[in-house]
């Protein structure tokens, strides 16, 4: 049993307390406190534990124009990472055709780069998750919304 479980008892109360209006603004932060915090995961090409994605493969082609952008660097844009947040959660995730995509590279699934082309796995590279930064942040961001 953990020593913070009383306190953890304590701030569910809390927040069940708030009004359905207060409790979706805190949603609505902490979703998006996430996503920014996803958005630089993403930027330095790490995954949220800390660890480096697995480098591309190299083509077989000479083509510079690949290797020299950082990998997924449309895809964490707000266009596609959307933070959501209502009454009773906060939600960080891929929209639209991109979804499919980021899904093949988080859990490293076989998928086809055209349709005539033959499946290609993919390194599991973990777009989204939890780090202990971010919970600290989720706590802080509680902290500074029941205070007002």
């Amino acid at each position: 049993m953990s020593e913070l479980s009383p306190f953890d008892a304590r701030l569910v109360g809390l927040i069940t307390a708030l009004s359905p209006q207060s409790r979706k603004s805190l949603a609505v932060a902490v979703s998006k406190r996430l996503r920014a915090s996803q958005q630089q995961n993403i930027k330095r090409q790490q995954a949220p534990d800390g660890t480096p994605y697995a480098p591309r493969k190299t083509p077989l082609r000479k083509t510079k124009r690949l290797r020299d952008r950082a990998m997924f660097s449309k895809l964490r844009s707000t266009r596609y990472m959307k933070a959501k947040g209502n009454s009773d959660d906060a939600v960080v995730e891929f929209v639209g055709r991109v979804q499919r995509m980021a899904n093949v590279h988080h859990y490293g699934l076989r998928d086809r780069p055209s349709p005539n082309s033959d499946p290609v796995k993919y390194e599991e590279r973990p777009l989204l998750g939890f780090s202990k930064d971010d919970i600290e942040k989720i706590e802080d961001e509680l902290i500074m919304h029941l205070s007002r």
